[in-house]
C-alpha cells in the first residue's frame, strides 16, 4: 500500500514544512477517525466549485470527483473525502472579500465590537487565519492595533499587503503557529471566519491556535451552523473545498482535545445562518461559561443532532429542490421567457452542476468580482459577465446564485424591475419575487 502523501506548506519564504495528508478518498472520520458509512447528501460527481475555467480551455476536460457528504455515527460530524488537497484548492484563489457589501459591513461591526469588549488596543496585537485580501483587519490596523494577516492564497494575500495589511502566505497549523510565536508576539484575539470548515486537518489546525493564542486571549471562529443547513436545505453550501460541515456539538468536542473551551456563542445571519463561538485556553478561569452556549447545545439536542436520523432524513431534500428548480427553467424557456443567473459563487456552481443546468437554460451570469468575469463556471461552462450584461439583455427572471445575499442583490439590481423582471431564488425552495 502506498503511504500517505505528503503536503507541502507554503510560506512566503517558500515551501518549508510537510504534514502527512490523509489518503486521497478516505472513509474514516477527521474528528475521531472511526468508519465512515452513513450518506448525508449525495450530490453526483462534480468539479471543484472554485475551479473556474478560461474561455481558451474550454475544450479540454476537468476533473470531477464524488460530492459524497457521510456523516459520523459515532462523533456526528458531516464531513467529505479529501478528494484534493488544499494546496490545489486554495493557492490561487478567486474569492475577494472586499467585494461583498454585506460582508465589509459584518467585518467593520465585528471589529468594532471585538475592540470594545476586549479593550482592545496598541499593545493587543490581533491576528486572523484565512485573512483574505485584509477586509477585516483594515478595521484594527485604522485603530492603531498591530495586526497580521496569515493566508494561503498569495494572490488574494498580496491585495491586503498592497492595502498595508501585513500578511504571512501560509497554510495556518501547528508548526506555522510554532514559526509566528518565534517572530511575532502572541495575539490576544485571533479570528477564523468561514475556514474551519476549509481544513482537512482538523486537528493540526487548532492545536495552531492553542500554540499561538496568548494567555488570557480570545479565539473567536465563524461557521456556518450545520443545523441551519439542515432546517434550511442549504445542500448547495456543501463542495469540496469545505471538508467538515459543523455544528457546536461538534467543535466542542474538536476544541476540547486541544485545551480550548467554548465560553460564548452568537448565532448570526451571514452564510444561511452561522455560528460565532468564542473560545478561551481551558486554564483561563475568569471567563465565565454563558448562558448562550446551553442554549444553542440544547437547539441541536432538540433537532435530534446528537443521534442518526435527523441526518438520515436529509438526503432527500435536494431531490426535491433539482426537480422544482429545472421545472421552473424549462417552464421559462417553454413560455419564451430568458433566466439568467446573478453572481459566480461555489454554491451556485454546486447547485447548478447537481441539478444539471447549463447554457441551455441559464445562458449566462454576473458578477461583481472583477476576477470571474471573462470566465467560465466549472462544469456548467455558464459564461461570467459583468452586473451590466443584465441591463443590455432585460430578462424576465434573475436567478439569485448567492441567496443569501438576497437583499443586497435585490436592493443593488431593483432597476430590472422596470421592465417587469422579477428575482429567484433556489433555497430553501424555488420562490420568485
Amino acid at each position: 500500500m502506498n503511504a500517505s502523501p505528503v503536503v507541502l506548506e507554503v510560506t512566503a519564504a517558500g515551501l518549508t514544512s510537510e504534514t502527512p495528508s490523509p489518503a486521497a478518498g478516505t472513509s474514516t472520520c477527521r474528528c475521531c477517525g472511526a468508519s465512515l458509512t452513513e450518506t448525508f447528501a449525495d450530490l453526483g460527481m462534480t468539479p471543484l466549485a472554485n475551479s473556474y475555467v478560461d474561455p481558451p480551455r474550454a475544450s479540454e476536460m476537468e476533473p470531477f470527483y464524488p460530492l459524497h457528504a457521510l456523516v459520523c455515527s459515532d462523533c456526528r460530524l458531516v464531513q467529505l473525502a479529501e478528494f484534493e488537497s488544499p494546496q490545489t484548492i486554495f493557492s490561487n484563489y478567486l474569492y475577494f472579500s472586499s467585494f461583498s457589501d454585506a460582508w465589509l459591513g459584518h467585518a467593520a461591526e465585528y471589529a468594532a465590537r471585538m475592540i470594545e469588549r476586549f479593550g482592545l488596543g496598541a499593545e493587543t496585537p490581533v491576528v486572523e487565519v484565512a485573512s483574505n485580501d485584509g477586509y477585516l483587519l483594515q478595521h484594527f490596523a485604522k485603530r492603531g492595533i498591530p495586526v497580521l494577516g496569515v493566508d494561503p492564497a498569495a494572490n488574494v494575500a498580496r491585495a491586503a499587503i498592497a492595502r498595508g495589511i501585513p500578511t504571512d502566505i501560509a497554510f495556518f497549523g501547528a508548526r506555522t503557529a510554532h514559526r509566528l510565536r518565534e517572530t511575532h508576539p502572541a495575539p490576544m484575539l485571533m479570528a477564523a471566519n468561514n475556514v474551519l470548515a476549509h481544513v482537512p486537518d482538523l486537528h493540526d489546525f487548532v492545536e495552531g491556535f492553542r500554540v499561538l493564542l496568548a494567555p488570557g486571549g480570545v479565539v473567536t471562529f465563524e461557521f456556518p451552523h450545520l443545523l441551519r443547513l439542515m432546517e434550511r436545505n442549504q445542500f448547495d453550501t456543501i463542495y469540496h473545498e469545505h471538508f467538515s460541515y459543523l455544528s457546536l456539538f461538534v467543535v466542542e468536542r474538536i476544541f476540547g482535545q486541544h485545551g480550548l473551551l467554548v465560553f460564548d456563542v452568537e448565532e448570526l445571519p451571514t452564510h444561511g445562518g452561522s455560528l460565532r463561538v468564542f473560545v478561551r485556553h481551558a486554564e483561563d478561569a475568569a471567563k465565565a461559561e454563558t448562558p448562550a452556549v446551553e442554549r444553542v447545545r440544547a437547539a441541536e439536542r432538540d433537532a435530534g443532532l446528537d443521534g442518526m436520523d435527523a441526518y438520515r432524513r436529509f438526503a432527500a431534500r435536494p431531490v426535491e429542490t433539482k426537480r422544482a428548480l429545472l421545472d421552473f427553467l424549462i417552464g421559462a424557456q417553454r413560455a419564451g421567457q430568458k433566466v439568467v443567473g446573478y453572481g459566480a459563487p461555489a454554491k451556485g456552481n454546486t447547485l447548478l452542476n447537481y441539478c444539471g443546468v447549463g447554457k441551455e437554460l441559464l445562458p449566462f451570469t454576473v458578477d461583481r468580482n472583477t476576477h470571474k468575469q471573462g470566465l467560465l463556471l466549472p462544469g456548467t461552462r455558464i459564461p461570467i459577465r459583468a452586473p451590466e450584461a443584465i441591463l443590455e439583455e432585460k430578462p424576465d427572471y434573475v436567478l439569485i446564485l448567492p441567496w443569501n445575499l438576497r437583499d443586497e442583490v435585490a436592493a443593488q439590481m431593483s432597476c430590472i424591475r422596470a421592465w417587469g423582471g422579477r428575482f429567484v431564488v433556489p433555497i430553501p425552495t424555488v420562490e420568485v419575487f
